[in-house]
Parts: C-alpha cells; sequence; structure tokens
C-alpha cells in the first residue's frame, strides 16, 4: 500500500506503508545508529516524534521481548529506507511490521532517507504527516502550520503511580521524566533499593521516602515545560546526592540557575564523541535530545562543564561546586549504544556512599 510523508515546508516523499495505516502527525527527527531501532522505537524521550533511521536497512533481526525500554511506544511513526520483511535471528519473536501493528504505530518504507535527512540537517526539525495517496497535499501542509505540537510529553510518559523495584543496598529514588529501562537496570545491577516516582513528585514526598540518592531520569520535550520539576530539585539540592541524565541533567541546569537552548536538529545516534575535561578521555555515547545546556549561561551559576561534545562543543556534563550533584546530558546505560560511560553509575554509588560516611563522621564528632 503506497502512502506519503508531507512535511510543513512542502517537501513529500512517497513510500510504501507497514505498520498501521492511520494518519499520523508529529516532529520529524532522524537517528544515525546503525542498530538498536528496538530500543529507539521504545525510547519514551521520542514521544511525539516520527523517527527517521538514517541507516538503509531496518529489522533484519526482528522485534524481541528483551531489548524494550518501556512497554508501550510513544513514537508517532517511524521512517526507513528498506523495512525487513523477513528476521533472522534466534532472539527474534516478530517482524517490525508485525509489532507496528499490534502497536498501531505507522511506519513507512522506501523514500529517500539521505535526503530527508539532509533537509533536516539544513533546515532543523519540521513538523511532518503520514497520510493516504490521495490527500490533498496542500491541505495537509496547511494543517501542519497551523498545528501546534503537544508541550506535555513528560505527563504522557511518566509513571503515574510511584512503585518499588526491591533491592538490599543504597536506597536510591528514581524520578521518573519519560524513563529508559536501561536506567533501572543499571541501579538493580547495583544492588539499589529503588523507588520510582513521578515526575510531578515533591521534594517533601522525596525526603519521606529517606533516600541515600536521587536520580533524574531522561524524558522528552522542552525542559522549561516541566517547571514542578525545577523547584523539586531546588528543594532537594544539597540534602540528597543527585544524579541526572539527558533531560534530567538540563531540568538541573535550569534549578541551578543556568539556561537551555533548543537545537537546530539535534544529537540522536549511538556513537557521538564525548571529552571529559578533567581528564581528557573520550567516550563514544548514545544520545537522544533536541535541547542543551546554554554554555554561557553555566557563569552565572555555581555550576562546572566536566564534559562537552566534540561534534560542535556544547555541554554534555555538569558538576555542582558545593553540592554531590553531578549530571550527564548523554545515555550512560547505553540502550543502544556503547558501554563506555557506564562507569557513571558507579561514580553515582561512590558519591553516596561518600556522603553517606561524612555524615556518619559529622555525628560522631558532635
Amino acid at each position: 500500500m503506497k502512502r506519503q510523508l508531507v512535511l510543513e515546508d512542502g517537501t513529500f516523499f512517497v513510500g510504501k506503508a507497514f505498520g498501521s495505516t492511520k494518519d499520523s502527525i508529529g516532529e520529524v527527527v532522524f537517528n544515525t545508529g546503525m542498530t538498536g531501532y528496538q530500543e529507539i522505537l521504545s525510547d519514551p524521550s521520542y514521544c511525539g516524534q516520527i523517527v527517521t533511521l538514517t541507516y538503509p536497512l531496518v529489522g533484519n533481526y526482528g522485534i524481541n521481548r528483551d531489548d524494550f525500554e518501556s512497554i508501550h511506544p510513544a513514537i508517532k511513526g517511524f521512517i526507513v529506507k528498506e523495512v525487513c520483511d523477513h528476521p533472522s535471528n534466534f532472539r527474534s519473536q516478530m517482524s517490525l511490521d508485525a509489532f507496528f501493528k499490534a502497536k498501531d504505530i505507522p511506519g513507512i518504507s522506501g523514500i529517500d532517507t539521505r535526503k530527508l535527512t539532509r533537509i533536516i540537517r539544513n533546515y532543523g526539525t519540521l513538523k511532518g504527516a503520514f497520510v493516504s495517496l490521495d490527500a490533498d497535499r496542500q491541505e495537509v501542509i496547511e494543517k501542519l502550520k497551523s498545528t501546534n505540537l503537544p508541550t506535555n510529553q513528560v505527563e504522557q510518559v511518566s509513571m503515574k503511580t510511584a512503585y518499588p523495584s526491591p533491592g538490599r543496598g543504597n536506597r536510591v529514588v528514581l524520578v521518573d521524566f519519560g524513563m529508559k529501562h536501561g536506567i533501572l537496570r543499571e541501579l538493580n545491577e547495583r544492588g539499589c533499593d529503588v523507588v520510582v516516582v513521578p515526575y510531578n513528585v515533591t521534594a517533601e514526598e522525596i525526603l519521606l521516602l529517606n533516600p541515600d540518592g536521587v536520580m533524574l531520569s531522561n524524558g522528552p520535550g522542552d525542559p522549561k515545560d516541566v517547571g514542578e520539576a525545577v523547584t523539586m530539585i531546588q528543594n532537594i539540592l544539597g540534602k540528597i546526592p543527585l544524579f541526572g541524565i539527558c533531560l534530567g541533567h538540563q531540568l538541573f541546569a535550569l534549578a541551578c540557575g543556568a539556561n537551555t537552548e533548543r537545537l537546530k536538529f539535534g544529537h540522536r545516534g549511538s556513537n557521538h564523541p564525548v571529552k571529559d575535561v578533567r581528564t581528557g578521555k573520550v567516550a563514544l555515547t548514545s544520545q537522544n535530545h533536541g535541547y542543551a545546556v546554554e554554555t554561557n549561561s553555566i557563569e552565572n551559576s555555581r555550576l562546572e562543564i566536566t564534559h562537552i561534545a566534540l561534534n560542535d562543543g556544547t555541554v554534555e556534563g555538569l558538576k555542582h561546586k558545593d553540592f554531590p550533584a553531578f549530571t550527564v546530558q548523554y545515555h550512560p546505560e547505553a540502550s543502544p549504544g556503547p558501554e563506555d560511560a557506564n562507569y557513571l553509575f558507579d561514580e553515582f554509588i561512590s558519591l553516596i556512599e561518600t556522603t553517606k560516611n561524612e555524615g556518619e563522621k559529622a555525628c560522631q564528632s558532635v
């Protein structure tokens, strides 16, 4: 079945439908990863977006039960050059087409994804729509131009009720702004007693859980749309060790007086080089974000830059000068992607232990 992708600038592509055949509108972005499409399509940070994969063949190892980053994908659509109808892998349980039909997610294949990617790189992210071949393109374009995309993506993907993921180690409160399961997995592997809480949790509710540390998760959208989280962070900062990832990193920066800005087309891929300015070491990282911390705004805060992106020099890591708190823009849980930055979870646990020991010494001296 033929269908078309129409962009708000008037560009259109005709391809072949797979998955659901429903119409869909979203922000069109691209990801440069060669593998990891299952983790990408299930990453809550893509809420409201139509994702283009630059690698030409997608779906060749199928869909399995183990590689999901969320239970319910939040993407608005998937764009690929070629989709594999007959996957071959010992873990494969269904094809990409079958999975998208089951989840009512539309996809389109057979279009020039290289051309589409170059358009986004040149002009920035654009609104786009999946529509039938007989749809009036001009009407679709006008609708796209007049459509205001939702700004409550975090509310859409965050869980509604707190729940535990028990362990016998340090208690960590994980604030879910659109959490990838990989983050929870890394904490569990380190024995943490994790309590996952909604995005709009208050500082008082967190303190009642008596945590040893707080983790701020990744998530979709503009950090300035999550004002309640900024207030929460301000009220726990200095009281509990804190580690933030992606959106959590941006919210932390806002809470500390820095500013964030929208990137032209974002960072989305699994091989972005990031330099630790303290050691000079470079790690290949997994990234997915459309906003970044404004470098110049750091001067007006008590933050220091710990990591930078080698591709464009944007801020990739922050540390508070006075309190036990640090954040990174990329994904150290590497789902998908290289595990170069996995050590940051160990640094978080070390920070918790150091803070606890200092607290015990302070009590003994009194």
